[in-house]
């Protein structure tokens, strides 16, 4: 899974080739490009890290990221690692060498304990015109999920799976080996992207996925299965251009011309406001670099101030509005046309009591006592105009007329309706000013967090008398549900993975004409406590015991091969974390306290140091005294020991020569003599005594002492 930086570089000429392939030739003021993801350093520390992640096709939102990754992690450069030509998104996007990807691990080392990261989009992307490629799953498995602006959750097939690669087996790859089949497999019921069926740690196994619906939340959970997993995200986006002509017509439509200095606005697929622009000389204009996706719309939402040309001013002829499709090609030939405003012009806006402007609000304005009506569309920013209003020309006398409104929004209804116009004989001053106020349903608002922090990603519903709507949680876990209709409801929460409700999970609202705010729930996410033990020249120390206790209790963990430990799961207050020092260790502190709130940290820096008790100098045995004769015999004195012999080696057995008795620690020399005497006296057998000719001596009963000690 892991390789060594590095590696033989891809050639400039190459590289150029590779491009020109991917970046056709377009005519002017057209250009596709396709682009790897910017990323803000990682802040935080283990268990809590934040970054953002930026797309460079226009109209992208960016993501706040969060994640709760235990350490070793960061933003990397893409120097040593990348994304090849030849891989199915280098195909599509261009190689990622030099581009910047995220390094994540699990929460904890072990299959239990997933990693949680959390994308939270400034608003909603766009359907399509971007990929994400997770890297290295080979021992360990991911669970994908996201979810749209009205918090549904996107199917399996939505999420966009495109297959599974090695980019350390094409040309043009990284310096690491890996093999063709050695893929990720996508379960899409599951959501779950998995590595080889053993588990194995292997190098280039990746995934890569286009979502084809809009996303606001999108969350990876990093499961390891075996060794010490880490994985690798990027993400890429393609954009395209949107190009066309104002024209200038007459009233029967025929071309009159080109329209220089008009207005022209980019509405994005979620009715944002992306960008404006004015046509030049030749009436031509052109939004660079958007996102390759569906439902976009261009406007010409405003024309040249009237002057001796056009002495009435203009007005958009025929449809203001075009829509476009950047999925395939860059949109080309989008052309708008305006001509001269015929008097006499009634014009004016339709906004809400906030002074939000209300589109595609049908106003219409009819002559008092019968008569053909005339109409238009309001505009992005809520303005009409009604041209060609008369006075009473079979009479030839003033003509008063009322306004109306249709299609309005479901639940907005009006409140202020203009006063009737009069056209007089002969008129040809604008009437301005012929303003609507309507008032839009109730809004319910509020925030939802886990103790002090905001959590992003988590699903709001209202329900109530023939109405359910959700949303998603922004990055400052906020929330607005519109256009609620007046009556009882219910808010909810459905919690993201690793939270659950803290108190109650609903509250019940009156919803009248007024918005509605301040409508708060709690979560909260259980805490956990992590660390390493490591002696005193940096070691881990594996085995030892770490007893975390608190409110539910004490939990006791036991310290991996690589001095580390994790308790996860823990609730809310204080909490106890004590280490067992391990037989032949001292430590100067063995208790630590930390606490837990509803916001679940992940403390995994609790880190604990042992040193090792150095082993004591053996105190050597006394010489042992031969038996007394039960006969009547005197008894013999044994001369004195010849010592230990200089050859032996230390007493900790790590010499070679090392030959003690595992019993009692007496040498060679001082058994050989005991045993003289014994063969003088005759008062007992002989035994032989066979020392290892190892530093390994061995006990009576077969036992190897890895000491070579008693």
């Amino acid at each position: 899974m892991k390789h060594t930086p590095g590696g033989p570089g891809v050639l400039a000429a190459a590289a150029l080739v590779v491009l020109s392939a991917l970046v056709p030739v377009l005519p002017a003021h057209a250009e596709t490009t396709a682009g790897w993801a910017d990323w803000d350093p990682l802040t935080g520390a283990a268990g809590d890290w934040s970054t953002a992640v930026r797309l460079p096709a226009g109209g992208f939102p960016a993501a706040t990221v969060t994640s709760d990754s235990r350490g070793g992690v960061g933003v990397i450069s893409g120097a040593s690692t990348w994304l090849g030509a030849a891989t199915p998104p280098g195909e599509a996007f261009g190689p990622s060498r030099g581009k910047q990807y995220l390094n994540l691990r699990p929460q904890a080392d072990r299959p239990s304990s997933p990693s949680t990261t959390t994308y939270t989009f400034e608003h909603p992307t766009p359907a399509g015109g971007w990929a994400l490629v997770l890297g290295d799953i080979d021992a360990d498995r991911a669970v994908v999920t996201a979810h749209g602006p009205d918090g549904r959750p996107l199917t399996g097939a939505e999420l966009g799976w495109q297959g599974g690669f090695n980019y350390c087996a094409v040309e043009g790859s990284p310096s690491c080996t890996g093999a063709p089949e050695d893929v990720p497999t996508w379960d899409p019921a599951r959501r779950e992207l998995a590595g080889n069926p053993a588990a194995v740690d292997t190098s280039g196994a990746a995934g890569w996925f286009r979502p084809t619906a809009p996303v606001s939340s999108l969350t990876v959970e990093f499961h390891q299965r075996s060794g010490f997993p880490v994985y690798q995200t990027w993400f890429a986006s393609l954009a395209r251009d949107v190009a066309g002509t104002v024209d200038l017509v007459d009233g029967a439509g025929a071309p009159q011309g080109v329209l220089p200095g008009a207005t022209l606005t980019l509405i994005g697929p979620d009715d944002r406001e992306l960008d404006t622009t004015t046509s030049d000389e030749s009436g031509q204009y052109v939004f660079a670099g958007y996102t390759a996706a569906p439902g976009y719309r261009v406007e010409l939402t405003d024309l040249p101030e009237p002057d001796d040309a056009h002495p009435f001013g203009l007005v958009p002829s025929g449809e203001r509005t075009v829509d476009v499709d950047l999925r395939d090609t860059d949109a080309l030939g989008v052309d708008l046309a305006a001509r001269d405003v015929r008097p006499v012009a009634v014009s004016g806006t339709v906004l809400t009591d906030d002074g939000v402007p209300v589109p595609g609000v049908t106003v219409t304005l009819a002559p008092v006592g019968g008569g053909p009506p005339r109409t238009a569309v309001t505009s992005s920013l809520g303005e009409y105009l009604i041209d060609g209003v008369p006075w009473d020309t079979v009479a030839g006398a003033p003509q008063d007329h009322t306004f109306s409104l249709g299609d309005l929004p479901t639940g907005y209804v009006s409140a202020t309706t203009p006063a009737d116009v009069t056209v007089d004989v002969g008129q040809d001053e604008p009437s301005t000013g012929n303003d609507f106020v309507v008032r839009a349903p109730a809004a319910v608002s509020g925030r939802v967090a886990a103790g002090d922090d905001p959590v992003a990603g988590a699903v709001v519903t209202l329900t109530g008398p023939g109405t359910t709507l959700s949303t998603v949680t922004a990055a400052d876990g906020t929330y607005v549900l519109d256009d609620v209709t007046p009556g009882e409801h219910t808010v909810r929460v459905t919690p993201p993975h690793g939270y659950h409700v803290a108190g109650p999970g609903e509250r019940d609202v009156t919803v009248g004409t007024e918005d509605v705010t301040g409508v708060d729930l709690a979560l909260a996410h259980p805490g956990a406590v992590g660390g390493t033990v490591t002696d005193d020249a940096g070691e881990p120390v594996r085995g030892a015991t770490v007893t975390v206790t608190g409110p539910d209790g004490p939990v006791t963990v036991v310290t991996d091969a690589a001095g580390g430990y994790y308790a996860g799961d823990l609730a809310s207050g204080e909490h106890t974390v004590t280490l067992g020092v391990p037989e032949g260790y001292t430590a100067d502190l063995t208790e630590r306290s930390v606490t837990v709130t509803a916001a679940g940290e992940s403390l995994l820096e609790e880190h604990f140091a042992v040193v090792a008790v150095p082993p004591a100098d053996p105190t050597p045995s006394p010489a042992p005294r031969p038996s007394t004769s039960p006969s009547d015999q005197p008894a013999r004195t044994p001369q004195p020991s010849a010592g230990p012999d200089p050859t032996i080696g230390p007493a900790d057995g790590s010499g070679t020569g090392a030959d003690h008795l595992a019993a009692t620690g007496a040498t060679v020399a001082s058994v050989a003599l005991a045993a003289g005497i014994l063969v003088a006296l005759g008062v007992a057998v002989v035994r032989a005594v066979r020392c290892p000719r190892s530093g390994t001596a061995e006990h009576a009963d077969g036992v190897a002492d890895p000491h070579g000690l008693g």
